[in-house]
């Protein structure tokens, strides 16, 4: 299991320490020979099971970065950005025994929220996480917890704005660009969210026997950038090219379903470490081996990507 913050400052505080992956035949410790009261969870990948929550007085609470009952589930930050909200908020729930991001709202931040004005999961974590803690414990003082408001989207006439959304957790699949309908801005927005975004390609290897094709997975590790300059070239829309042949350095462009053109300067391709761009791509035979006699300043990738 990953260190998490919270251990170091229980080891700093002498406070106990458990780190369970599962709460299988797992008991709440007893301190002072009572049963603990009242179960707080942030950021917790686990459902913590009915007979704890029933064996504590005040059952438990939760601290979620997001304006229930938009985006419940283990990615709200993430799915925040990728969608373009630009305003969020924090809700202090009850623990629910059986789903999660389903329990009683306590507080929440007042519509229509906070304006972040972040662009990537750290920044917008940064924000949001001493609003929850302040929420908290501000609940804790006041005692409001132990009779919780009744109802799951309202509290004080305070209703989300959007719809119940659930923001899964972020997999191999979301970072994997669909040139066909994603923009120049959809990738650029991805990458500095998730990154890296990946694609598969057709690689021609030459053995002792023959020619074959192969697929190859291309990593973009090192991002995107978008060309600035006009270009003179017009490739299909996601097929790369590279260009500048009889230029000391070349460049690998892609175009973009709405017309724009992304530069990649290194890449990552299955079996390889990241390299120059157009480097890789001789090497592993996403192009034809001999460039030097190419009669044209560019030249296209055997396949486009998918």
């Amino acid at each position: 299991m990953s260190q998490v913050p919270i251990a170091s400052v229980a080891r700093h505080l002498d406070l106990p320490l458990h780190q369970i992956d599962t709460f299988t035949k797992w008991k709440p410790p007893t301190p002072s020979q009572a049963p603990i009261n009242l179960i707080v969870a942030v950021s917790f990948g686990l459902l913590v099971p009915p007979r704890i929550l029933s064996a504590a007085k005040y059952g438990g609470l939760n601290v979620h970065p997001s304006l229930l009952p938009e985006f419940r589930g283990p990615a709200p930050l993430h799915h925040t950005l990728l969608r373009s909200r630009t305003r969020t908020g924090v809700t202090l729930q009850t623990l629910h025994p059986t789903n999660f991001d389903r329990g009683m709202i306590i507080q929440q931040t007042p519509l229509p929220g906070i304006e972040h004005g972040t662009d990537t999961v750290e920044e917008l974590r940064d924000l949001l996480a001493p609003i929850g803690a302040q929420m908290l414990v501000q609940a804790l003082v006041d005692g409001t917890f132990v009779l919780p408001n009744q109802g799951d989207s309202v509290i004080n006439g305070n209703r989300s704005p959007n719809e119940p959304s659930y923001a899964h957790k972020i997999g191999p699949e979301d970072r994997h660009i669909d040139w066909t309908t994603w923009t120049a801005s959809d990738i650029l927005r991805r990458q500095k969210i998730i990154g890296p975004l990946w694609n598969i390609t057709e690689a021609h290897i030459k053995d002792r026997m023959a020619q074959h094709e192969a697929a190859k997975r291309i990593i973009w590790d090192q991002g995107f950038r978008l060309l600035e300059e006009d270009c003179h070239l017009h490739p299909p829309i996601g097929h790369p090219v590279i260009v500048g042949l009889h230029a000391p350095t070349q460049k690998v462009y892609i175009r973009t379903c709405d017309g724009n053109i992304l530069v990649a300067d290194k890449v990552k391709i299955e079996g390889r470490n990241t390299a120059e761009a157009s480097l890789a791509a001789r090497r592993t035979g996403l192009v034809p081996q001999t460039l030097p006699e190419y009669p044209h300043d560019f030249v296209l990738f055997h396949s486009r990507l998918t």
